[in-house]
């Protein structure tokens, strides 16, 4: 298992793993370097991206194969984005969801209205009409937090 960037030539892939997970592919692609992959076998399984919108970031395109679920891909995916958020010294990391906003609050995400998000994520696809308006807008603030990122 391999854990990596994103490169030029993995987007047929993520699209393909977006696809079947039923996530939005509107401007994943303009943010290819803030993707982190997960492959077995030289097979992407898990992807997950982090946009950069001054000093908030967007987590998007959280995705697991179907047959690679419940083994953390997730997980270490979604840490290791806070983490390098954290590292960039961005404020806070927002997202918005339609299915997991639970999985997102057990990693210490809030659920806010569209209208607490930073206006600098307005840039994003995600905001302008790529998730639709019933997707639950989540922050977790990352200024003066410690320790686990996943807590």
């Amino acid at each position: 298992m391999t854990t990596r960037a994103a490169r030029e030539g993995d987007w047929p892939a993520i699209e393909a793993l977006l696809a079947a997970c039923g996530l939005p592919r509107a401007g994943a692609r303009d943010h290819l370097a803030g993707f982190r992959l997960v492959e077995e076998g030289g097979v992407l399984i898990a992807c997950a991206a982090l946009e950069r919108h001054g000093r908030h970031g967007l987590l998007r395109s959280v995705a697991v194969a179907a047959s690679a679920r419940g083994r953390g891909h997730g997980d270490a995916l979604v840490s290791g984005l806070l983490a390098e958020a954290r590292a960039a010294g961005l404020r806070d990391v927002s997202l918005l969801t339609t299915t997991a906003a639970d999985y997102f609050a057990a990693r210490g995400f809030v659920r806010v209205g569209r209208e607490a998000l930073s206006a600098a994520l307005s840039a994003s696809a995600e905001l302008r009409g790529a998730c639709p308006a019933s997707a639950v807008a989540m922050r977790r603030d990352l200024s003066g937090a410690s320790g686990d990122e996943t807590c």
